[in-house]
């Protein structure tokens, strides 16, 4: 057949393409998702570079714990499984401290390994543990799982949903001040101990909004909390939660389509009225019809600049939409099969095997680490040229420490290994120019990494592996820029001004084309954020009609209000 009615298509076959499907689904809608690739997953993919040992070349942790998807997709019917473990961040410096953060399920194991250092704890002694999980699903609701406000609305920025629940539940922390603080003053004044400041710095870069960004303190250190929240990952690695994800659709009546790269978004009168697919998909050139709308899950910038189009749009809006900025940083990504985990300088007393932490930020002895790295990124817009430590700092990931199908008994997959840098397209020596160092830099991280580790030597390394930014792009085209952030997040282009003001609310200048992709608010990390921000604007428009599983964000607006309404509902 070289047409077919649906009353939605979506494109793009990633979380946000087959979560949005799921929810429309379930409301009883027709769906279909036409996807690029050979299968969906999107960010999600997880692969077995050798036989029995599977890495994640792109999206590793959970971070979507608060998402209300969870209990209204019921994914637990369709083989989700959560794996929690007690530690899930440590750190390690040069002179051999090794201090273990813990997780959600772990209190009193950060403050007895940082006791035991001699330090005082902090954020992590104080302003996290004393939030409570029903307070911090609260606030992580507000500042990702909340939709835009319409362009309206006159709020004041201490009203904001986010700094609501701060007061709400720290009380004793807030002042005016918090909002125009970038993270690093909150890590300056509130985090005595500097590797414990280089520590929040680097994951909340790692997460989502850059630390030194003004008036972004919460939303950094929301990054970092929403990875604490979860405390683990999907057993299996992130693509079984693709696959749960997926499943759930397919229930309710989804139909996904593979090999079926979008050639263009079919506008008749200003309205989006179907895709037709490209020369080489599976079903070449084949229109899909959509009666009540288009969603487009595929970054802002392709759905616009090439399956739209410049007949059907403004050329000022074209410009806006080409001049976004990925400025958000990207990720060089090694991964090590080794058959012992590391022994940091003979300090591992704080790393049992039991509570060994999943994820370390080495080596974290000074903030210098991080605003080297800084420049780098954004002045210098290259990898180090400096392979120093100050310049080389890491999250190194050992996942098989709470999922042991990751690989082979008697072996260890670290992965991913984390690196920042700049997206490809900023490298003021071209695109390619990360690969063109590829060997220098796995030389030099492998070299700091057995500094710190002097077991992490010889015959312990049995495989290495690395994808720069530039080989994510061409695995997985959603990685927009090599990374998950696809557009920087910090005050001009977060909640109602992200990434565009006239997109903000995930609708867009053509009629009946919808955004559904990391590019819009909240962007980064929130699994299942965007397709459940926009259903609430779905709903407004008369698309979609859920039933009484469905709850809304009790901070969001409707279109005309001015205020907030039925606060402190479906919490």
């Amino acid at each position: 057949m070289q047409e077919e009615h649906f009353d939605i298509v979506v494109i793009g076959g990633g979380h946000n393409g087959t979560t949005i499907a799921a929810y429309l689904s379930k409301c009883g809608l027709s769906v279909c998702i036409v996807e690029a690739r050979p299968e969906c997953g999107g960010g999600q993919e997880n692969t077995e570079v050798r036989p029995g040992f599977r890495i994640d070349p792109h999206a590793t942790y959970l971070y979507g714990g608060a998402a209300p998807g969870f209990e209204q997709l019921e994914l637990w019917r369709y083989g989700f499984r959560q794996v929690y473990y007690p530690s899930m961040a440590g750190l390690v410096t040069l002179d051999g401290k090794a201090a273990n953060l813990g997780g959600r399920f772990s209190p009193g194991l950060a403050e007895q390994s940082l006791a035991a250092l001699g330090v005082e704890g902090g954020i992590a002694g104080g302003f996290l543990s004393s939030m409570d999980p029903g307070a911090t699903k609260e606030l992580l609701r507000a500042l990702f799982w909340t939709p835009p406000h319409p362009p309206t609305a006159e709020v004041d920025p201490a009203d904001m949903p986010w700094w609501q629940v701060f007061r709400k539940h720290m009380a004793p922390l807030w002042s005016e001040r918090l909002l125009d603080m970038s993270y690093v003053d909150f890590l300056e004044e509130f985090v005595a101990w500097e590797p414990l400041r280089t520590f929040g710095a680097f994951a909340a870069w790692y997460c989502g909004a850059h630390p030194s960004w003004d008036g972004m303190a919460l939303q950094s250190l929301g990054g970092t909390m929403l990875y604490s929240y979860s405390s683990g990952s999907p057993r299996g690695g992130m693509h079984t939660y693709a696959h749960a994800i997926i499943r759930a659709a397919l229930a309710k009546g989804t139909r996904i389509l593979t090999n079926a790269p979008v050639e263009e978004i079919v506008v008749h009168n200003g309205r989006a009225v179907g895709v037709r697919l490209s020369a080489d998909a599976a079903f070449p050139e084949k229109t899909i019809w959509a009666d009540k709308a288009v969603i487009s899950a595929v970054d802002v910038q392709s759905t616009f600049l090439r399956l739209v189009g410049n007949r059907h749009l403004d050329h000022g809006f074209l410009q806006a939409v080409s001049d976004i900025s990925l400025k958000g940083g990207s990720l060089w990504v090694m991964s090590v099969i080794c058959r012992e985990l590391p022994k940091y300088h003979g300090r591992d007393e704080w790393f049992p095997t039991e509570v060994y932490p999943s994820c370390v930020v080495a080596p974290a002895d000074s903030m210098e680490s991080f605003h080297a790295q800084t420049r780098d990124a954004y002045s210098f817009r290259r990898l180090p040229q400096d392979l120093s430590p100050e310049h080389l700092t890491m999250m190194i990931c050992a996942h098989d420490m709470y999922d042991t199908t990751r690989c082979v008994e008697g072996y260890h997959v670290l992965s991913p290994i984390y690196l920042e840098c700049p997206p490809p397209e900023y490298d003021v020596t071209g695109p390619d120019g990360y690969n063109r160092q590829k060997a220098e830099v796995t030389k030099a991280a492998l070299d700091l990494l057995g500094e710190m580790a002097p077991n992490m030597r010889g015959d312990n390394i049995v495989d290495v592996f690395v994808n720069t930014p530039l080989d994510s792009e061409f695995r997985n085209t959603g990685m927009t820029g090599g990374n998950w952030y696809a557009a920087r997040q910090d005050s001009d282009q977060w909640f109602s001004n992200r990434p565009l003001a006239d997109l903000a609310r995930y609708r867009t200048p053509i009629e009946s084309l919808y955004m559904c992709h990391q590019t819009m608010h909240p962007g980064g990390l929130c699994l299942m954020a965007v397709p459940y921000n926009l259903m609430h604007i779905l709903i407004n428009d008369g698309i979609a009609q859920p039933g009484s599983w469905w709850y809304p964000s009790p901070w969001y607006m409707a279109d005309g209000a001015s205020h907030l309404a039925g606060h402190g509902a479906g919490l």
